[in-house]
């Protein structure tokens, strides 16, 4: 059995907003990172969660999808600020994000911010995009994080608005179950402090067993069945979905 850990980082950002010409992240900037760590798949309650002044103004349409405004912000920490922490965060893990080409090229776009030659994301991170992986299982359907949620049976319920630990969390919770059904999401807290944990965990709405629909073999069926059994115990001296008449014995 193989003992190597499986180190998974779940992430989503939120940003001041997007380009719909050319590249999205130029002159936008991250405002949320929201990440939970994932082991082996299972949630450790570790996570990082930060929100970054941009020193920019958040587009109005960016902030009718996540509602963070220019005023909660003014007091964070930069990106340059909470840089280091984020990456020794993510080091050497596999990244699962939503839609990840729009997440990592704000990543390196802020990292490039810091230091011209600071290596992309993709160099010192596996990259999983759980929305490619959802277009391949379901084609032709939506495949949002909402639309996943429904189709999963998953409660996204407190989702009122785009927050980058909650998608996370939920996507967390969506890329287990797409890769192995279901899967025990509850935290394991050894060696880590209980303050480094969130304190509700995911919840989850439970499926109603249904009956699997019993259906019977027609009359024809039946005899079509035993003249083939017939003749297997004709050629072969015995029948093993018969039972053994006394005297007989089945090898």
């Amino acid at each position: 059995m193989s003992t190597e850990i499986t180190r998974q980082i779940v992430l989503d950002t939120e940003t001041t907003g997007m380009n719909m010409v050319g590249v999205h992240y130029e002159g936008h900037r991250i405002i949320e990172i929201g990440a939970v760590e994932v082991i082996n798949r299972r949630l450790t309650g570790r996570h990082f969660h930060v929100y970054v002044k941009p020193d920019r103004l958040v587009d109005p349409e960016a902030y009718g999808v996540h509602g963070i405004s220019d005023e909660f912000l003014a007091d964070k920490p930069t990106f340059a600020e909470i840089a280091d922490d984020f990456f020794n965060f993510i080091n050497g893990a596999e990244l699962v994000i939503h839609n990840a080409s729009f997440d990592v090229g704000f990543m390196d776009h802020e990292f490039r911010m810091l230091r011209s030659d600071y290596p992309k994301v993709e160099s010192f991170c596996t990259v999983t995009d759980s929305l490619m992986m959802a277009r391949k299982m379901f084609p032709g359907k939506r495949n949002s994080l909402d639309a996943l949620c429904s189709r999963l049976d998953i409660d996204n319920s407190r989702r009122t608005l785009h927050g980058a630990l909650l998608d996370a969390e939920i996507l967390a919770e969506v890329y287990l179950t797409m890769t192995g059904g279901q899967t025990s999401l509850s935290f394991s807290l050894e060696g880590e402090n209980q303050s480094q944990t969130r304190g509700a965990e995911i919840q989850r709405i439970v499926r109603a067993e249904s009956a699997l629909k019993v259906v019977y073999a027609s009359e024809a069926e039946v005899e079509a069945h035993e003249a083939r059994l017939d003749l297997i115990s004709k050629k072969g001296g015995c029948c093993l979905w018969r039972p053994a008449v006394d005297g007989e014995t089945v090898n």
